[in-house]
């Protein structure tokens, strides 16, 4: 695994650098508002981030631990992946920490390819780990949802976990029922996990 680069960038592509290092050229994805400030010849040090697939290996570089740190806990969001994850960074550190102690899902759904629903997984699944000040307001959610919500609850789930679950049923579940029965057999399936 790369963990750290240092080099001089040979050349700037398609949202994409090529970071020159002992000879050789790495193809490295930063954030985009990084990248803008970045010119061809600069030297630079880049913490990074290998994500490897079953048809690629991708660098993304960041100028701060603390953005890789932050990159990777969004990564660990189910249903982001890397290129979203890499849009939600560019708002900034502090400002992405401060959305999710916020539970600020208007913030969130600013980012590009990230939509309510993730938006509030992104909150859900990080508030513990960066410490929430503010609950998850799902009141603009429908009535089916808080009633679901609670109904979980009852049954023995945490806030959270009941949370998670219904932000999680697909849209084209209309009824209290469906949404339930979804996510009762969502949370089944992470217990066997």
């Amino acid at each position: 695994m790369i963990g750290f680069l240092s080099g001089t960038i040979h050349s700037k592509q398609l949202g994409q650098i090529i970071l020159l290092t002992g000879g050789v050229g790495y193809l490295v994805t930063p954030p985009p508002n990084y990248l803008n400030l970045l010119k061809s010849s600069d030297k630079i040090e880049l913490f990074i981030y290998t994500h490897v697939r079953e048809d690629a290996l991708d660098l993304y570089g960041f100028s701060t631990h603390d953005e890789l740190a932050l990159f990777k806990l969004v990564l660990s969001v189910s249903g982001i992946g890397p290129k979203t994850a890499l849009l939600v960074l560019d708002k900034g550190v502090e400002k992405v920490e401060q959305a999710i102690k916020n539970a600020d899902t208007d913030f969130f759904t600013t980012v590009p390819r990230l939509g309510h629903k993730n938006a509030q997984k992104i909150i859900i699944e990080l508030k513990n780990r960066l410490g929430g000040l503010k609950e998850l307001d799902l009141s603009s959610e429908s009535e089916e949802n808080t009633q679901a919500i609670e109904a979980l609850v009852n049954l023995g789930y945490s806030k959270n976990e009941a949370l998670e679950s219904i932000s999680a049923v697909p849209a084209s579940l209309k009824t209290l029922e469906e949404k339930i029965s979804y996510a009762l057999r969502q949370l089944g399936k992470a217990k066997l996990k």
